[in-house]
């Protein structure tokens, strides 16, 4: 018999070693990228926090010295009154700001793919085109104006 079998054998040790692993991977992209964003509806909420930050804090020269800290008690009053307004929203539907944010995401891919083709278009105008029917629509009349394809 072979006695130098390992006396204790740790059942999940694959699955330890793994965790500790993806752990300090975690903790290697914390510390050269920082932390990462949270979900949408957290980003929301520091967003709501930080300009309601701005706006308590916010000084007006235009109101004057006298109604300076009325004023500015006002401001603070419609800050709390928005912030209580919006936290039961983010704390019911905080899946609506993630899909939201996936929405504005492709929207803006959208837009950048189009206007990257549009881009192309205009900077090949400069090479003659490779047939000379290409540039135009069937159809349309010549003159001196050239139609720009928005699509």
């Amino acid at each position: 018999m072979p006695s130098d079998a390992p006396a204790e054998v740790h059942a999940d040790a694959w699955a330890t070693a793994a965790a500790e692993d993806l752990e300090a991977e975690r903790a290697r992209r914390r510390a050269r990228h920082g932390t990462p964003p949270g979900s949408a509806a957290e980003e929301f909420r520091k967003l709501v926090d930080a300009v309601a930050g701005k706006l308590s804090d916010l000084q007006s020269p235009l109101l004057g010295a006298l109604a300076g800290p009325a004023a500015q008690q006002v401001v603070r009053q419609v800050v709390q009154q928005a912030k209580a307004a919006v936290e039961p929203v983010i704390e019911r539907n905080p899946d609506v700001f993630d899909h939201l944010a996936a929405a504005g995401s492709e929207l803006l891919a959208a837009y950048r793919s189009a206007v990257q083709d549009q881009e192309r278009r205009w900077t090949a105008r400069g090479t003659p085109p490779r047939d000379p029917g290409e540039r135009r629509d069937p159809g349309d009349e010549p003159g001196p104006g050239e139609r720009i394809d928005l699509d």
